[in-house]
């Protein structure tokens, strides 16, 4: 019986365009500004230690701004980069330029699954800081209430099948209760190798196979 919702965030209650295009476009414009205003402050410090260690090298400001501009445009999953944006979104978000995109459908049908009982919880490759701003100045205002728990990729990447374990454990609760929403093929995929029930969501593509749905006012629990 499923008792946990587990939903990723692209793709399935947000759109990927808004993510990808508008914060990834914001955090990349502001990216020098942020750095060099906060070049002082330990956080920096300890992301562009962090980064230095990771590349064998002394970064400085000029050459940290190109290494996350290359990252951004490259779509590198880098949870130094994941830190960073969320410090830069922060500002965006709480200013009121950047609102979190939710579908009405995804809104809907989670605020139902709520009310009914069922635990939900969000793993996404964006860090926890970034998914709370996200769904806390939501086009809907704060939706974190909908929310038991935040997982991002420091439980491990998303197409390997122990991280689910890790969530599943974290939550105390087993992994059969889980219902794994995705657009990721291979996130789905790693979610049944953790005995996870998944569905996967396809918004823009015909689905082509069985557990496949196009939104969520398809998801029947």
């Amino acid at each position: 019986m499923i008792k946990a919702i587990l939903t990723d965030i692209e793709g399935t209650t947000s759109s990927i365009n808004y993510v990808k295009e508008v914060m990834f476009g914001y955090s990349k414009n502001r990216l020098k500004d942020y750095l060099q205003k906060h070049w002082e402050e330990e956080y920096i410090k300890n992301i562009i230690k962090s980064l230095s260690q990771k590349l064998e090298k002394n970064i400085d400001l000029e050459t940290a701004v190109l290494v996350f501009k290359d990252f951004i445009e490259k779509d590198v999953k880098d949870t130094l980069l994941k830190e960073l944006q969320g410090h830069i979104w922060e500002e965006g978000f709480k200013s009121g330029e950047l609102k979190g995109h939710i579908y009405e459908d995804a809104y809907i049908k989670l605020k139902e699954l709520k009310e009914k009982g069922y635990k939900i919880f969000v793993y996404s490759s964006g860090s926890i800081k970034a998914q709370k701003l996200f769904f806390g100045h939501s086009v809907y205002g704060d939706t974190t209430k909908l929310f038991d728990g935040f997982f991002d990729t420091t439980v491990g990447p998303k197409k390997d099948k122990n991280s689910y374990i890790r969530i599943a454990s974290a939550t105390k609760i087993e992994p059969k209760a889980f219902l794994f929403l995705s657009d990721v093929k291979e996130e789905i995929n790693a979610s049944k190798e953790a005995d996870m029930n998944a569905i996967l969501i396809s918004r823009d593509k015909p689905c082509e196979e069985k557990d496949c749905i196009r939104d969520f006012t398809e998801i029947n629990l």
